[in-house]
């Protein structure tokens, strides 16, 4: 008898990565947070891009570092992926309100690529007048430590609005830029690294090569306790987790009724031709039942997924009219984004596997 697959809520109103930064920053309740978070001078923020709870929990006798942290798990956002929860947690703010609800979304009768910040004709949006973030880190002026190439993207400018920028090229300098704002009296950090979330997206979970990945992380995780004082904290968690894709799902059994597609390839956006949005949920029902969560755009807004509060501004139309929540190993193929079935494995979705994140945290070890 299988198991029926299970559904992780966000936990909008306590332990999610939209309400971090407020809780670090002294803005929100923190009781949620890790014991030793309290009382220290500094506190450095490391986001490990797709290194889920589960993976981490999984694999504690080949992680020394992250296995020896304080803490546990707590919920990403919906969708469960970078683009809206790397905005959730630097804007503490969820996706109906900051608006980038999705890899990719709709905007403008045009499809944005976020992450890319491209759309297929003309010029991409503003970045100022897509998102409703108006400034990063409750305000302060935070170093956030990235990779050098992504300073100036449109989506960069889009999330960590009002932030100093400090560019790293290897594991290393990230360690040094970190080590050195610490000393030079910054009481805050961000910093971020994304080669877990590569790994996975190009040889999957299941290959030495992820394996291999997450110890590298690891190892970071280590070298920047050894450069941090006994009066720092380190404070580690995700954006999201990852799933191995088993099967690629096409659209073709709805794609009479769809004008657009969008999202991610474990929560597919499905944008409906004019007055086809009832035949359209009602295709997709019948279509894909047995292998997704099927939301329409009332329901996925009504029960809170994106949000405690509704969408703001035109965010609501951003959202597709339906919403294909992937259960189990599938992942559902858009026909105009072809290179997307390149991938080995992803997120979006509504599982333990891609909503918990960790939430973990330990001193600096530097005398």
């Amino acid at each position: 008898m299988h198991e029926a697959p299970t559904q992780v809520r966000p936990d909008y109103a306590g332990a999610s990565v939209a309400g971090l930064v407020p809780a670090l920053l002294g803005r929100g309740e923190a009781s949620w947070l890790p014991g030793c978070v309290a009382g220290a001078r500094v506190t450095v923020l490391l986001v490990l891009d797709g290194f889920g709870w589960r993976a981490v929990d999984a694999a504690r006798a080949r992680l020394p570092e992250l296995g020896r942290l304080e803490g546990g798990p707590i919920t990403t956002v919906v969708p469960s992926t970078t683009a809206a929860a790397l905005t959730s947690i630097a804007s503490g703010m969820t996706p109906a309100r900051h608006g980038l609800v999705g890899y990719r979304m709709l905007l403008g009768g045009q499809v944005l690529d976020v992450l890319r910040w491209k759309v297929p004709e003309g010029k991409a949006p503003d970045p100022a007048a897509v998102t409703l973030v108006d400034s990063a880190f409750c305000g302060r002026n935070v170093p956030t430590v990235v990779r050098a190439e992504f300073a100036r993207t449109g989506f960069t400018e889009s999330h960590m609005r009002g932030v100093r920028f400090v560019g790293w090229r290897t594991t290393a300098t990230l360690v040094t830029h970190v080590a050195r704002l610490v000393d030079a009296g910054d009481a805050f950090v961000y910093a971020y690294y994304d080669g877990v979330d590569k790994v996975a997206h190009e040889y999957g979970i299941t290959d030495g090569f992820f394996s291999a990945e997450t110890v590298a992380a690891d190892r970071l995780v280590g070298d920047l306790l050894d450069a941090l004082p006994g009066d720092a904290v380190l404070v580690i968690t995700a954006d999201h987790g990852q799933v191995q894709f088993d099967a690629w799902v096409t659209m073709e059994p709805v794609a009479a009724f769809v004008r657009a597609y969008a999202g991610d390839a474990r929560l597919r956006y499905l944008y409906a031709r004019p007055g086809a949005e009832g035949d359209l949920l009602k295709a997709a029902a019948d279509a894909y039942g047995e292998v997704a969560w099927v939301f329409g755009r009332d329901q996925l807004v009504d029960e809170g997924w994106l949000g405690l509060e509704p969408p703001a501004g035109d965010v609501l139309t951003r959202i597709g009219d339906v919403a294909l929540a992937a259960k189990g190993n599938v992942a559902f193929a858009d026909p105009t984004h072809p290179h997307e079935t390149r991938l080995r494995a992803g997120h979006g979705s509504l599982s333990p596997d891609e909503m918990l994140v960790p939430l973990l945290a330990g001193r600096g070890r530097r005398p």
